[in-house]
């Protein structure tokens, strides 16, 4: 599944290469959606998963290097696993990558869409298998 980088992503990148602003490296979580997501939305933005279990995991640890060629492209190098649902059920269409664990809150850093996957207590826990998950950055 390719994601595509945040407008809040993006302008802290070009402003780290041009030497105006420090971008801390930030830890990284993962989340679901039940909604479509755009470039312009939060952490805060309504929609994700809400199966009872959900939380977002941690990600930092779980990415291989990116390629030095353009485009540049970086996958997840661990399966994520998220906890088993126990009650409930949520259809998950898309997946956010941000810097903040706290549900409802902090910058989505990357996104994209995944095939529709209904969550429920009768499924496996919903899982990205390594190398599922791509970023790339392009130049024009």
């Amino acid at each position: 599944m390719a994601g595509s980088f945040s407008e809040y992503c993006a302008a802290k990148v070009l402003e780290l290469s041009v030497g105006k602003t420090a971008f801390a490296t930030p830890t990284t979580y993962i989340g679901l959606w039940t909604s479509a997501l755009t470039s312009a939305s939060t952490g805060a933005t309504t929609g994700e998963a809400t199966y009872t279990g959900y939380a977002r995991i941690a990600t930092s640890g779980d990415w291989g290097s990116a390629t030095l060629a353009i485009p540049c492209t970086i996958f997840n190098s661990s399966a994520i696993t998220f906890a088993a649902c126990t009650a409930s059920t949520s259809t998950i269409k898309d997946f956010a990558i941000l810097d903040s664990i706290t549900v409802g809150a902090g910058n989505i850093l990357a996104w994209g869409s995944c095939t529709s996957t209904v969550i429920s207590t009768t499924q496996t826990p919903a899982t990205f298998a390594i190398n599922s998950l791509e970023l790339t950055l392009t130049s024009s």
